[in-house]
């Protein structure tokens, strides 16, 4: 026995996804960390530091794993996140663009193995190119192509669709024999930020938008109330002659459809015009018996009433269109401390609810960070340098961390801890050596011990400051993080959420002007 995920389901897991982030039911973060690939660690080798302050596993993309390992080791080098906001997530489908003199397919209910489109050679309507998006970002469904039975593989399409009305109408005067259904309009702040190359973006809110455009397409494709669900006929075959002129019932599961039949003189079809659309189909047949001239036919002719989806088109924009991709959008930049402007991160992930720092309940703020910080007083001229490993002796052993961020003007250093940190120098894996009693504890920064870095910086930690802002220059600077004791921990448990996608990429270098806009696309 054969059996399939349907398209429908991707659909339904697509709007579960947006369900949950819009009624806050889950959290999810985009973030940024640091690829480096277990195994590609030198650890505690202070040697592996270069004067760039390039990170280890920097020189090679290393390909993302899914295993728990690799999972949490991506815990440890978070460094910031961002909550993702309904206004920043949206449906999306494949971008095609109306290009004159291009064939496209036209909308069909029954495409399968065995009718597959003529233009793209496709088995599954959202695989076909039956939709466009003009050069005034309007996306229109095509209704028909000017494909029959004696013309299988349509037409080019010459006129660009730019009409705004309800129906389905032609674009120009061509006579390219294209009909075309608009839907809807992208607006400018979607353009910005949602724009690609590969995608359009939908609205979230197609079934209960209170907007005119999306409501007067929305409610014109409810065949319940308009009485107007098929709006076309495709001439299968038009059949040896023996027709005549006239208007005649669709029959099948719904009522109230009508089509006009025209012939040529020897009573060939040669063209259909639906007149009443009906209600309630899911399939249907054309009564061509008030037309028969003859009763005696070499060939019938074969009529195909197209069934839009759900009750007419526009009704169901999302599963008129197979939207089951996410594009979620996340612009970073300076307006927090949260993320430092001196900072260097290659992966890009999201993550869903994860906790506070020791705490079981789901971390809901709008930023977080994912890094330690110390509040720090300089013992040398030398300054930190993103990248360098950093140490202390504290009671129990020593402490071990990477400098993420140093900000010279709040003397605020950022760090993460990386599991390599605690494994075998010189292999950089768990093989024992001598000395791991002392050396392989994970142990925090504290106290007023010297901390030494691989490029030569020392420092020591305020242990009196306790506080969450500073003054400097009669200026109220806000850390975004409580610091105690001169310390302040990440404010995220960075072991708990689920991570449901990781990208990684080449290294980023972050300055205080830069501006991060992150466009990720999940696939349902």
């Amino acid at each position: 026995m054969s059996a399939f995920v349907t398209d429908q389901f991707r659909i339904l897991n697509t709007n579960n996804f947006i369900d949950s982030i819009t009624n806050e039911t889950d959290y999810y973060y985009v973030f940024v960390g640091l690829s480096n690939p277990k195994g590609s660690l030198i650890g505690r080798n202070p040697n592996w530091e270069g004067a760039d302050g390039v990170l280890p596993g920097d020189a090679v993309v290393p390909d993302p794993v899914d295993n728990y390992d690799y999972l949490t080791h991506y815990g440890d080098l978070i460094q910031y996140g961002k909550r993702v906001i309904p206004q920043n997530v949206r449906r999306c489908i494949r971008k095609i663009e109306w290009k004159q003199g291009t064939k496209y397919d036209m909308y069909r209910h029954d495409y399968s193995a065995t009718n597959r489109s003529v233009v793209t050679d496709r088995a599954r309507i959202y695989d076909t190119n039956y939709y466009v998006i003009n050069s005034l970002y309007q996306v229109y469904i095509c209704i028909s192509n000017g494909s029959s039975g004696t013309n299988p593989t349509g037409k080019e399409s010459q006129d660009e669709p730019t009409f705004t009305d309800l129906e389905p109408s032609k674009a120009g005067a061509s006579g390219d024999g294209y009909i075309w259904k608009y839907l809807f309009t992208v607006p400018p702040t979607d353009i910005i930020k949602f724009d690609s190359i590969e995608f359009i973006p939908l609205p979230n809110d197609w079934s209960t938008s209170t907007s005119t455009q999306i409501a007067n397409v929305r409610n014109n494709g409810n065949s319940d109330v308009n009485n107007n669900q098929i709006k076309f006929v495709y001439i299968d075959n038009s059949g040896s002659g023996g027709y005549s002129d006239g208007e005649v019932d669709i029959l099948g599961d719904g009522s109230g459809a009508r089509v006009f039949i025209n012939t040529d003189d020897n009573g060939k079809i040669t063209n259909t015009t639906v007149t009443t659309g009906g209600s309630g189909y899911t399939y249907g047949i054309v009564d061509l018996g008030p037309l028969q001239q003859t009763q005696n036919f070499t060939q019938p002719a074969k009529l195909i009433p197209i069934i839009p989806p759900s009750k007419g088109h526009g009704y169901d924009l999302y599963r008129e269109l197979g939207s089951d991709k996410v594009l979620v959008y996340s612009r970073f930049d300076s307006s927090t401390k949260d993320f430092p402007s001196d900072c260097k991160f290659a992966q890009i992930g999201i993550v869903r609810n994860p906790l506070s720092f020791i705490s079981d309940n789901t971390y809901t703020n709008s930023t977080f960070s994912g890094l330690y910080s110390l509040k720090v007083t300089l013992g040398s001229s030398t300054v930190p340098v993103v990248g360098e490993l950093m140490q202390q002796q504290v009671t129990g052993g020593y402490a071990y961390g990477y400098v993420a961020s140093f900000d010279r003007e709040t003397s605020i250093l950022k760090y993460f801890k990386d599991r390599s940190l605690v494994y075998n120098t010189s292999t950089a894996d768990q093989t024992d050596y001598v000395g791991i009693s002392t050396f392989s504890k994970n142990l925090e920064f504290s106290g007023t011990n010297i901390i030494s870095g691989a490029g030569g910086f020392t420092a020591t930690i305020d242990t009196s400051f306790n506080a969450s802002t500073l003054t400097i220059n009669n200026k109220i600077i806000n850390l975004d993080s409580s610091f105690i004791s001169g310390a302040s921990s990440p404010e995220i448990n960075k072991t708990s959420g689920d991570i449901i996608f990781i990208d990684n990429r080449p290294l980023v270098t972050r300055s205080s002007r830069q501006k991060e806009d992150i466009k990720i696309i999940l696939e349902f």
